[in-house]
């Protein structure tokens, strides 16, 4: 049933959150110090599977679209937002027009003097921007393309209101096992676009992403480490990322695009000496806040292989 073999380890993910959440639901502790452990590894369990909700979205996982439509509705549990929702910033805007006006998420949106602040409030900036542009975007698909659209209805009905509805059931509970984790899993989701390109050179066809290439990170994540490898071919499965990185990416890139740890990174740029530099260590030059709108001159039709399920 699957595309690639390699789609099983998502398909564990996706079931580990499911179980963990329904047991803790179920059983969770009275005491703190149990309760913040278990929704720490829930968080990061959701972010994780933010990660394949993008994978999923270039290149859904089944052969047929029946299965991907059910688990595209599936999977959208896992962070809390319609999968197709993820179709309009990232695939139109942001793979169209990284780091110009027409990129929503760009990272020259954060202009804050301390860069922890920029990595850290990044998703609070950019989400309404988005929340907008994917309103629009819908209300084009409905005219275009319904069948895309049904399902982004479909995903956002079901999951808002069995959320809500846990919610009225357990306030608390639903706040620290679902609200908690999917909002930290959207605020990591998006913030990874910071570190993945601010101080990049978006007009240069080789050194217009950051790379993370350890091994470890890029288990875990599901190879998006690849970042350059993945906007050279978004429609290339992810566990094809590092050979295409080796081969195409790595030769031609600048070293310091191409880090070993991502968490050694973020501590030089976020916490100390938190200097916010491009890849030739020079300060980032901040473009203009102009804004140009994506939604209007998308070419649906010219691009209709990045419409997730419905591609």
């Amino acid at each position: 049933m699957l595309c690639y073999k390699e789609d099983r380890r998502t398909l564990t993910l996706v079931s580990l959150y499911f179980t963990l959440t329904i047991l803790a639901w179920l059983y969770f502790p009275e005491s703190w110090l149990l309760r913040v452990p278990i929704i720490i590894v829930l968080s990061l369990l959701s972010f994780l599977c933010a990660v394949t909700v993008h994978n999923t979205i270039h290149h859904p996982i089944f052969k047929t679209k029946a299965l991907n439509k059910i688990y595209q509705v599936i999977l959208s549990f896992t962070y809390g937002h319609a999968v197709s929702a993820y179709v309009a910033g990232h695939n139109f805007s942001h793979h169209h027009y990284a780091q110009e006006s027409k990129d929503r998420i760009r990272t020259t949106q954060l202009r804050f003097k301390w860069n922890f602040l920029n990595q850290l409030l990044f998703f609070f900036v950019i989400a309404p921007g988005i929340m907008k542009d994917e309103n629009i975007f819908a209300k084009r698909m409905f005219k275009e393309r319904p069948r895309w659209f049904w399902q982004y209805v479909l995903e956002m009905v079901i999951v808002l209101g069995i959320k809500f509805s846990l919610l009225i059931i357990n306030p608390p509970l639903a706040i620290m096992l679902l609200f908690i984790p999917h909002l930290y899993s959207a605020w990591g989701i998006v913030g990874t676009n910071y570190w993945q390109h601010d101080g990049c050179d978006k007009d240069d066809p080789n050194n217009h992403s950051r790379n993370f290439v350890g091994g470890f990170i890029n288990y875990i994540a599901f190879n998006n480490g690849f970042h350059a490898a993945h906007h050279d071919a978004p429609h290339l499965h992810w566990s094809l990322l590092p050979a295409y990185h080796k081969e195409h990416i790595a030769p031609k890139t600048h070293p310091n695009l191409c880090q070993k740890n991502l968490f050694t990174y973020l501590w030089k740029t976020c916490i100390y000496p938190a200097k916010r530099l491009d890849y030739l260590g020079k300060p980032v030059v901040l473009s203009k806040m102009d804004y140009e709108d994506w939604v209007e001159v998308a070419e649906i039709d010219k691009h209709s292989n990045q419409l997730g399920v419905e591609s």
